[in-house]
């Protein structure tokens, strides 16, 4: 495990609150967005484990 892969869950996983509330409050497109973002982090993190 190396710091930069923790540092791309921790993205990720921060950009999944962002989908959260982007979708309480209604903002559809923001939500797309951020969500394929967290997906493009969670998977840069994975990727980096080692």
């Amino acid at each position: 495990m190396t710091f930069a892969s923790v540092g791309m869950i921790f993205v990720g996983l921060f950009l999944i609150g962002g989908v959260i509330s982007a979708v309480r409050q209604g903002l559809k497109g923001l939500a797309i967005v951020t969500g394929a973002g967290a997906v493009l982090a969670l998977t840069a993190g994975a990727l980096w484990w080692q």
